[in-house]
Order: C-alpha cells, then sequence, then structure tokens
C-alpha cells in the first residue's frame, strides 16, 4: 500500500475508534443518571487501564517490527492469541472476585470480566494489521463495530444499569471481533505461532508496560482513588470532561501505537523527527480549537451531550482543554524518543507521572474538582517539556542522514 493510502486508512481508523469510544460514554450519560454514570465511568476506567496495559505488552512491541516477513506474521498472530487468552483468565479472575463484593459497581465489573476478551482481542487485532500494513482491514472491522454499537445502545432505556450499559456496549464488538479474526488468518495463514518469546524475559513488551503503569495507569487510578476517598461525583465530573475530548485522547493513544510503521518510511532520522514535531503542533492547535469549540456551546447542546454531567464537565473545560494541549507536545515527544532509543522514555515516565498524582492530589485539596483538573494539566505541561528536552539532547548525537536500524532496539527491560 503506497504511504498516503495508508496514512489516510490510519487516520480514518483512528477516527472511527475515537468516535465510537466517545458515542459509548456519550450514550451512557445520556442514558444514566449522574450517580449511575459516575459509576459506569470508573468501571469503563478500569477497562481503559486494562486495555493499555494489553497494548503496550503486546501492541506498542509488535509495531516496531520491520517488514512484513513469515516472522512478522508469526507474531501478530501470537500476539493475538495471547491476549485473548491473557484477557480471559484475568477476567474470569475479574468476576469471581467481584461476585462476592456487593454494589452496582461490583455487579457492572463483574460484566467487564465476561466480555473483556472481546474488546481487548479486537484491539489487538488493529496493532497486528497497522504491523502488517494493511490498516483497511483494522478500518473495515471499526466500521462494523461502530454500527453494532450504536444499534445496541439505542435500544436502551433511560434508567439501564451500569452493568447492563457494559454488557452490551461490550457484546455489540462480537461482530467486527470475528470478522478482524477471519480477515487476519487469512492474512497470516501458514506463520508460525510462538507464544514463548512473548513470555520471555527479553520481550520488550515488559518495560512498555512499566511505562504505561507509570505513565497513565497512575494517573487514571488516582483520580479513582480521590473519588473513594473525598467526592464520588469527581470521577464522573473528570470522565465526563475528558469524553468531550475522546477523539483527541484516541488519536494520542494511537500516535504512540500505531505511529512506528508510518513514520519508519521516512528513512532520515532528523526529518522522522521534525515530522514527529509538526505533529505535535498539528495535535496542540487542534485540542485549543476543540475545547474553544465546547465552550461555546450553549447549555442545551451540552445537556443533549452528557445530561446531568454536563454542568460539571463544562467548569472543567479551560483546564482540560489545556492539558490536552500539552499532552498532544507530550504523546509526540514520547513517539520521537521511542524511535530514537526506547530505554529512554522510562525515567521521563516515572518522575512526572508520580508528579502529576501529587499535583492532582494537592490541586484537590487546594480547590477541589477544579483543582484536580488543572494540576493534572501542570502534570502534562511538566512531561511534555522533559519528552522535547530529551528529544533535542538525543537529536544532536545522530548524524545528519543517519538512521538506526531496528536491531538497534534494545530487546529486554
Amino acid at each position: 500500500m503506497r504511504a498516503r493510502t495508508a496514512i489516510l486508512c490510519s487516520v480514518a481508523d483512528q477516527g472511527v475508534a475515537a468516535l465510537t469510544n466517545i458515542l459509548v460514554l456519550v450514550a451512557a450519560a445520556r442514558l444514566s443518571t449522574a450517580a449511575d454514570f459516575a459509576r459506569f465511568s470508573a468501571v469503563y476506567l478500569v477497562f481503559t487501564v486494562l486495555l493499555g496495559v494489553s497494548g503496550a505488552y503486546t501492541g506498542q512491541p509488535l509495531v516496531l517490527r520491520r517488514g512484513a516477513g513469515e516472522d512478522t506474521r508469526g507474531a501478530c498472530r501470537s500476539a493475538f492469541v495471547l491476549t485473548v487468552a491473557a484477557s480471559a483468565a484475568l477476567g474470569a479472575l475479574l468476576a469471581a472476585v467481584c461476585l462476592c463484593v456487593p454494589g452496582d459497581t461490583a455487579r457492572a465489573l463483574v460484566v467487564l470480566g465476561v466480555v473483556l476478551p472481546v474488546v481487548l482481542g479486537q484491539d489487538a487485532l488493529r496493532y497486528a494489521f497497522s504491523t502488517l500494513q494493511r490498516p483497511h482491514l483494522a478500518l473495515a472491522a471499526d466500521l462494523l463495530r461502530l454500527v453494532c454499537v450504536l444499534g445496541a445502545l439505542a435500544a436502551q432505556e433511560y434508567g439501564a444499569s451500569p452493568a447492563r450499559l457494559i454488557l452490551v456496549w461490550g457484546l455489540s464488538a462480537v461482530p467486527a471481533l470475528l470478522l478482524a479474526a477471519a480477515l487476519l488468518h487469512r492474512s497470516t495463514a501458514g506463520a508460525p505461532l510462538l507464544l514463548r518469546p512473548l513470555l520471555g524475559r527479553g520481550h520488550l513488551g515488559r518495560r512498555f508496560v512499566v511505562e504505561f503503569g507509570v505513565g497513565n495507569a497512575t494517573g487514571q487510578l488516582s483520580v479513582l482513588g480521590l473519588g473513594a476517598v473525598g467526592n464520588p461525583l469527581l470521577v464522573g465530573a473528570l470522565r465526563g470532561a475528558t469524553t468531550l475530548f475522546g477523539p483527541l485522547n484516541v488519536l494520542f493513544t494511537s500516535a504512540t501505537s500505531f505511529g512506528p510503521p508510518l513514520l519508519g518510511r521516512i528513512g532520515d532520522e532528523r526529518r522522522r523527527v521534525r515530522a514527529t514535531a509538526g505533529l505535535a503542533a498539528v495535535l496542540a492547535a487542534t485540542a485549543a480549537l476543540w475545547a474553544t469549540a465546547l465552550a461555546l456551546l450553549p447549555e442545551r447542546a451540552g445537556r443533549a451531550l452528557l445530561g446531568d454531567t454536563w454542568p460539571t464537565a463544562a467548569a472543567l473545560l479551560p483546564a482540560t482543554g489545556s492539558q490536552y494541549a500539552a499532552m498532544a507536545a507530550g504523546t509526540c515527544g514520547l513517539l520521537a524518543l521511542r524511535m530514537l532509543d526506547p530505554r529512554t522514555t522510562l525515567s521521563i515516565q516515572v518522575v512526572f507521572s508520580l508528579t502529576a498524582v501529587a499535583l492532582t492530589a494537592g490541586g484537590y485539596a487546594l480547590g477541589g474538582v477544579p483543582g484536580a483538573a488543572w494540576g493534572l494539566c501542570l502534570g502534562s505541561l511538566g512531561k511534555a517539556a522533559a519528552t522535547w528536552t530529551r528529544v533535542a539532547r538525543l537529536r544532536r548525537r545522530v548524524p545528519a542522514g543517519e538512521t538506526v536500524s531496528a536491531d538497534a532496539l534494545p530487546s529486554a527491560p
């Protein structure tokens, strides 16, 4: 596939995935009371953490591969099989534990455990198609999922429990999973299935999971913790605000996950870094324009989007919009570092993620929910500054025209 066509298909696929995610949360907000949406958001946040762990362990090392030979095709099959098997085991454990816990949130977590292999397996296939440079196949599966999830949620009535909404959302991904699995089998027929390298000490995914844990999951779990010990509506308020930025959130994650196969087409390392910097500027400007457009929405339109959650979410738009502009720069900086030297990103993730947690807790203590949102913003701004400072230092070490071979990538944490 030509580079331009691959980029268009990749962008379209990420747009469909972003639209699906934001419409799921918008539908849940409109079908639920503020309290039920807070419970749904908490469960969806747990899923987001598990999705990030899965992508970090199997997906991100996969997209750093070069070429489409038998080894790469076998790695794609192996990553999918491991994801489904591991998520089934984890989902069974989650469901068994939460069965012993009372409450609507626990029941929704039980349902999440049941549908976990479906939603994580479907996401793993997107990494496989990106690695195989066939993003049009991922686009086809995601379009099918969008149609199915919209139809399933449209049939629900107001007041549906969080558990029911999670079940409907999860099962609606089954047709897309079956289609994508069939397409992957057709694309990788005859390739070896090798799970042992994915479980060994040398698998790069172990390092990426640690980075995700301190870089993303720490902040999300800190929000859950503040909601548990402080105001439970904090989770719903912040989740409602970030829901409005759903397309950007998916694009940021996809830049790290699916950017290397596309940017890898640029042979010169310096040009690759410049292209990544240009992408950061475009995404930051997009975040600023999106925040401005949301701030100008009339209250009636806002309530049509998020229902009872709109007033609290609207008050956080300045902080959340600034945070996403900083996240654009930070995400692309991490992408540039990942391509220059993946070993350099862990220290930045650890330091500035823990700093963001402290700023979030401090902001909540000083200014409540708006203070927590501004704390998240300051943490993202600090991480962005640190990543591009490190990129500038590494870039000076790479002579003009020199490229880094895939063999130079570290194979162990």
